[in-house]
């Protein structure tokens, strides 16, 4: 049985790991090519000609990844197929980010090509890294680490690859192959019944010569020697030329070692035998290399008449298709083959017509078309998964959807199955043998005829057609799907493998795109965000995200469909219901709920509705509930999926990935969807954790901060602060404005050397003490001296600080007193109403550099009307290039502001101190403005 129903043969698909190298080659690196010349002897080289070349030099920072992929995209997509771009972009992400994240040095990207293939080189500056001798293996990657893929994706991805050393730079470079562009894919030739097939004499004679690479006889078999004539201690060693009679084939230019040269050859020549004629012989021949490596040609020979023994040697597969298809009496020879043409020119018009790249149409086209010839009520497809453990249920006509059905079984045979799927079966009582088809279980089919799919005796497949009438069919039919199978089992294979590389691409560019964007964003609802959008619609239909809350207790964070107008609904409905449970065991889990809680709601409504409104008048509210109802059940009916989120041990949350009525899962997207799972967790935990920081951090810097500022009688107070660095809300410079006594009030402006949480620290032990110092009715000068000697107090840690300090009496005449020290801070600038503009203090030396500090009280009065500007230096000190904003240009922009209240005087500084220069202010800044009513 095995014999007859065998499918057809292929040989090995180009660009598959057969045809890579298995490991890296050192050799030194070239001289520079020209644009147009040819570069032999390189390994895995890019071929005879290059046709197109460019170049680009990333410098050593992080962004520099990310141009990188983008030069390598724009470049090819001029060059090679999406399939070929996608690879190189992967291969030149990982490579660019060893060179200038990891080694540190800049990186050269060449893109070459060829007719062919295209290569690309990435050469750095980290020369003393040495090449693995053997073929890199999964296991010498750490599979949790980020680092080290990229020579396991050369392997795995390019057609062939290598590392060239120089004295002074390293070059790592792939080279992926362009794809052949075929018309399209045939089945071979159909076998054909007894009395069709070509007669010979009996008994057949093949003659075998091995011939060497100098052209003489290595090998000469039996058949040979009755053939000829001449044994083989006689022939051994002789110049194959010597036996046989070239040409017999006038107006070729092909000599004998041409031919003999050739990867394969068919056609006829003369033998010559002992006795001296020449017989006429049809011969095929094969170049092979044994394992020094050296070529020898296959000499296949046997007489003229005998041809159609050798005939479709070359095309890889048999003559034939399934003789006596028929059982006794079921027709004459002619009659049957007749019959088998016409089933045969019924599914070549699939095979001749289908694309690769349409796997889906191919499966849907072929059940449909076997459906209709052997006149059944349904049809199915099974196709091999990707480790061809299981078969997938991948296309039917006829059969109704059903969510509870099994869509994957058991490629080899086990409980519940018919026997083994390698085999044609007849199915004549479903009803008979339960669970002999279980994917037909509920459809009301009775009857059925499951067949093989077979490519070089490999199973890829099962083809079936069932009806709801026992008995239906018989082993006629069966055959006769069978030859049908036969006929696009071959287009079948190459589709799927085609489909499976096309996701396997795709899946390694999707992840890498999708650990870009992750690390990208540190804010947890950001990260949530992304997820879904990465998960819908490449995964799923629907996607939700649950997070584990500091109980443990799951929280639904975040829901999206590929309608916007569906995400209420089935968040409404998984509000409704309990949340998965949150397990950390590995893989995707089937969570059948929300489908059962919609189709349960739907219903509800709509046995409600039908009692008050038998009429279901559409418009009502009721009818607007119903609707909403049956979209969101049809919208989770498929179905849904869990995968858990892990990080560092824990379960952080669930993705829940789901898809409407009729539709699953493949198991190529689960095992996609684990991936990204692992990714996103980490992200996500990250994120955690950095705003769980932020925030303590946030909290900690905003008590270094004054309160609201308090209301002077007669003073309008404006304070601006911008601290540098991200996420600092206090850095060096510092504020503060309050009240020392019932008649007096206390002001501040400081600067601390340098930045950040270390400036921020004495900048509250500066703020604090001036509150406490003053209040306990010293001078200004003396609450600077006890204040410089607390900063000197501090040791190792203590820092200069520039402070300008003042008390503020309010007069009766709604003017004001000033007592000031300015130490070492910039001068505090005065605005009179007719925009004069000049210091209101002295500079003096600045705290926490001497001991003996010795400072004076400086009286100032304000009139109403007037505007007291205090400042930093991130203000005066505000940079483009050489120029500087400085006292001067601060005193210019202050003129301008006469009449403006204190608010919009210190916007106006501080606008004037952004315009200045393009780049971000890069030092503390701090604007204290008080205005005198008038």
């Amino acid at each position: 049985m095995d014999d007859t129903t065998e499918g057809i043969t292929a040989g090995t698909v180009p660009g598959t790991v057969a045809d890579r190298d298995p490991a890296p080659r050192v050799v030194p690196l070239l001289p520079e090519q020209p644009a147009a010349a040819a570069v032999p002897g390189v390994p895995g080289g890019i071929g005879t000609v290059i046709t197109a070349r460019t170049r680009a030099v990333f410098e050593p920072v992080g962004r520099s990844v990310a141009a990188a992929r983008s030069y390598v995209r724009d470049t090819l997509r001029g060059w090679a197929p999406e399939q070929v771009v996608d690879d190189a972009v992967v291969l030149t992400s990982e490579l660019v980010t060893n060179a200038v994240v990891h080694a540190g040095t800049a990186a050269e990207v060449v893109c070459l090509r060829s007719p062919a293939s295209v290569r690309v080189e990435v050469v750095d500056r980290h020369p003393e890294r040495v090449v693995p001798a053997r073929a890199l293996t999964a296991s010498d990657v750490d599979p949790d680490s980020e680092g080290g893929r990229g020579l396991m994706l050369c392997q795995a991805l390019a057609a062939s690859w290598g590392v060239e050393y120089a004295a002074d730079r390293k070059c790592i470079w792939f080279r992926l192959d362009l794809p052949e562009q075929l018309p399209g894919t045939h089945s071979a030739g159909p076998r054909v019944e007894d009395a069709l097939l070509p007669a010979v004499t009996a008994p057949v004679r093949v003659a075998v010569a091995q011939v060497d690479a100098d052209c003489r006889v290595q090998r000469w078999n039996d058949d040979a020697a009755e053939l000829s004539g001449r044994p083989a201690k006689e022939v051994i060693g002789l110049p194959f030329a010597e036996l046989v009679a070239w040409p017999q084939t006038p107006g070729t230019g092909l000599g004998l070692v041409e031919a003999l040269e050739l990867s394969r050859w068919e056609g006829g020549y003369g033998l010559h035998t002992a006795g001296g004629p020449v017989i006429p012989v049809h011969a095929a021949h094969l170049r092979f290399r044994d394992d020094s490596g050296a070529p020898f040609t296959l000499c296949l020979m046997v007489q003229e008449v005998d041809r159609a023994v050798l005939t479709g040697v070359h095309r890889g597969g048999r003559p034939g298709a399934p003789a006596a298809l028929g059982e006794a009496g079921a027709g004459t020879p002619e009659a049957v083959s007749e019959d088998l043409r016409d089933l045969g020119d019924a599914f070549s018009d699939l095979v001749a017509t289908q694309t690769p790249e349409d796997l889906d149409g191919l499966l849907q086209r072929t059940v449909e078309r076997a459906r209709d010839v052997l006149d059944a009520d349904a049809a199915f497809l099974l196709l091999a998964t990707d480790d061809e453990t299981e078969l997938e249920l991948r296309a039917s006509t006829g059969l109704p959807p059903s969510p509870s059905r099994p869509t994957r079984i058991h490629a080899e045979p086990g409980i519940g199955r018919h026997g083994s799927a390698r085999l044609p079966a007849v199915h004549d009582d479903l009803a008979a043998v339960p669970g002999s088809l279980p994917l037909l279980a509920g459809t009301g089919m009775r009857a059925a005829v499951t067949v093989p799919l077979k490519v070089e005796g490999r199973l890829t497949g099962t083809l079936g057609i069932a009806s709801s009438t026992v008995g239906r069919w018989r082993n006629e039919d069966a055959m006769r799907l069978q030859y049908a199978a036969e006929r696009v089992a071959l287009a079948v294979e190459s589709a799927r493998l085609t489909d499976l590389e096309r996701m396997r691409r795709g899946s390694l560019f999707f992840l890498v795109e999708a650990s870009d964007l992750l690390a990208g964003t540190l804010d947890r609802d950001q990260t949530l965000a992304l997820m879904a959008q990465m998960a819908v619609p490449t995964l799923a239909q629907w996607c939700a995200l649950y997070t584990i809350g500091e109980h443990g207790e799951p929280a639904l964070s975040f829901v999206l469909h590929e309608d916007e107008d569906r995400i209420d609904g089935i968040r409404a409905l998984l509000r409704r219901i309990a949340p998965p449970e949150p397990l950390a065991d590995p893989g995707a889990r089937m969570w059948p709920e929300p489908a059962a809680a919609a189709r349960e709601a739907a219903e509800r409504l709509a046995a409600g509705a039908g009692q008050a409104d038998p009429d279901g008048a559409p418009g009502t509210p009721a009818a607007a509930e119903l609707a909403a109802a049956r979209a969101t059940a049809e919208s989770v009916g498929g179905e849904t999926a869990v995968v858990p989120l892990v990080a560092r041990n824990r379960v952080i949350g669930m993705l829940v990935l789901g898809n409407p009525v009729g539709r699953r899962f493949r198991r190529e997207l689960l095992e996609l969807a684990e991936d990204l799972s692992r990714r996103a967790a980490l992200g996500l935990d990250n994120a955690r954790l950095y705003s769980e920081r932020t925030a303590i951090s946030q909290s900690l810097q905003r008590s270094l901060l004054p309160p609201e500022l308090p209301t002077v009688p007669g003073v309008d107070a404006e304070v601006i602060y911008r601290a540098a660095g991200e996420g600092n809300e206090v850095g060096g410079d510092f504020y503060d404005l309050f009240r020392i006594s019932e008649d007096r009030w206390g002001f501040a402006i400081g600067d601390v050397c340098g930045t950040g949480p270390e400036a921020a620290a004495v900048t509250g032990l500066a703020r604090h003490a001036l509150r406490l110092l003053s209040r306990e009715g010293l001078s200004a000068p003396d609450v600077l001296t006890r204040l410089n000697s607390a900063i000197l107090d501090q040791g190792p840690r203590s820092r200069f600080l520039t402070l300008l300090y003042g008390e503020l009496l309010p007069q009766p005449d709604g003017g004001a007193e000033l007592r000031l020290v300015c130490a070492g801070h910039p001068l505090p600038l005065r605005l009179r109403p007719d925009g004069t503009v000049e210091p209101a203090a002295t500079p003096q030396p600045l705290l926490g550099v001497m001991d003996d500090l010795v400072l004076e009280e400086e009286v100032v009065r304000l009139d109403p009307g007037d505007v007291l500007l205090c400042v930093t230096d991130g203000v005066t000190e505000r940079r483009e290039g050489s120029r500087m904003l400085g006292d001067d240009g601060l005193a210019e922009v202050l003129s301008t502001a006469v009449g403006l209240t204190a608010g919009a005087v210190a916007g106006r500084v501080l606008r004037a101190v952004e315009d200045f220069a393009p780049d971000a202010p890069s030092d503390d800044m701090a604007i204290l403005t008080l205005r005198l009513d008038t």
